[in-house]
């Protein structure tokens, strides 16, 4: 599933105004551990309503690892769950290879068992639903706070007994998927997948819990144009980039197809047909 510890070093830096805490039931080690990978302060058992001194925390329950504002009136914590909520439902009602990331991917057109490369992995919730489908898929996340959440997500998952076939189909890398792709060559997966931050724009707009606290500890994508350049020299089939239904298309070449949702869209980048059904 990983191929190291979940809280080594990575090249990103975490924010500034993090720190790690639990509660009385949350792991104690991976605590620390969190603490000394991260370089992060340790608060130790807290409230999260209750921290005044970090906006930020990477707090540690019997749930697991989430990452939450702090302060009174804060929302819940995020985490990557494949187990229950959104992904638990939709692992058991989602549509199988009708839903738009097979679709984007090829998964209606072809019976190989593809391996993708999911590049911007974040919460991992678009490779958890390829690889519930068959596929193999690497992850990259190169921010070591929501690598964090992914690698205490899959450990969790990995023991379930209806997600533990399909964990084991992934496997989390760390470090940067550019250098990567770079070192690795031409066809070193069938598909590369890219979810990349998008920069928003309109302060008006009220975006949802998930992308607020993505925003605060990630930033945008600055290299995204980069990032499709080196995917699309390494891909055997596809290139598949996730943007908002109305953002304009990564600079580069044009897209081959779209494949479009209510409120997010496919560019599909082909470069040779799959194998037929």
């Amino acid at each position: 599933m990983t191929d190291s510890l979940p809280y080594q070093s990575a090249p990103s830096e975490p924010s500034e105004n993090l720190a790690v805490g639990r509660s009385p039931l949350g792991n104690a080690e991976q605590a620390v551990a969190l603490s000394e990978a991260l370089a992060i302060p340790n608060l130790g058992v807290v409230r999260p309503k209750d921290v005044r001194d970090y906006t930020l925390l990477l707090f540690l329950d019997d749930q697991g690892l989430g990452l939450q504002l702090t302060g009174k009136g804060a929302p819940g914590p995020v985490r990557a769950e494949f187990v229950t909520g959104k992904m638990g439902y939709r692992r058991e009602h989602g549509g199988g290879a009708g839903q738009l990331v097979a679709k984007a991917v090829g998964l209606h057109k072809t019976r190989a068992h593809l391996h993708v490369l999911d590049a911007t992995a974040g919460l991992g919730q678009d490779a958890f639903v390829l690889a519930g489908l068959g596929c193999t898929v690497t992850l990259f996340e190169r921010n070591p706070v929501i690598h964090a959440l992914l690698a205490d997500g899959l450990a969790r998952a990995s023991l379930n007994v209806d997600c533990a076939p399909i964990v084991e189909r992934m496997q989390l890398r760390e470090g940067s998927s550019i250098a990567w792709l770079a070192a690795a060559g031409p066809e070193c997966a069938d598909v590369v997948y890219l979810d990349p931050m998008f920069p928003h724009r309109d302060k008006s707009a009220l975006v949802k819990k998930e992308m607020q606290l993505f925003q605060r500890v990630v930033g945008d994508d600055d290299d995204s144009e980069a990032l499709l350049t080196a995917a699309l020299e390494c891909a055997r089939y596809r290139v598949v980039v996730k943007r908002p239904r109305k953002a304009p298309a990564i600079a580069g070449p044009e897209p081959t197809t779209r494949v479009e949702g209510k409120s997010s869209r496919y560019d599909v980048y082909s470069i040779k047909a799959l194998p037929a059904r």
